[in-house]
């Protein structure tokens, strides 16, 4: 993120954070009171983007998306109802374990 990104970033959540409507001309008010200058269309499109969604929307779902999903299988119900058993799992990541161990036993790393 540029210094003009996070400015208008910022400058957007204190507009909104003390109730007033975010604008271009706001924003630029702004960061001309920090003394901070950036390109003449970074405080329209914080605007626009501030004028098409919600704020806060934006701040609860910081974390959310932009990566790559992530696939959840979702357990098989058996004849009982009940669950899969997840203990194969487990087990695999305990022979993987061991693996890494028998490798620091044999005196080489590769950080050495």
């Amino acid at each position: 993120m540029s210094i003009a990104e996070a400015a208008c970033a910022y400058a957007s959540l204190i507009l909104h954070d003390d109730g007033i409507a975010v604008t271009a001309e706001k924003i630029a008010a702004l960061l001309k009171a920090s003394n901070v200058s950036v390109e003449s269309y970074w405080p329209s499109l914080f605007a626009k983007l501030c004028e098409k969604r919600n704020v806060e929307d934006l701040i609860v779902n910081i974390g959310a998306g932009g990566g790559a999903a992530v696939a959840v299988a979702a357990p098989s119900v058996g004849a009982s109802g009940g669950a899969a058993p997840a203990a194969p799992a487990t087990e695999e990541k305990k022979e993987e374990t061991k693996e890494e161990e028998s490798d620091d036993d044999m005196g080489f790393s590769l950080f050495d």
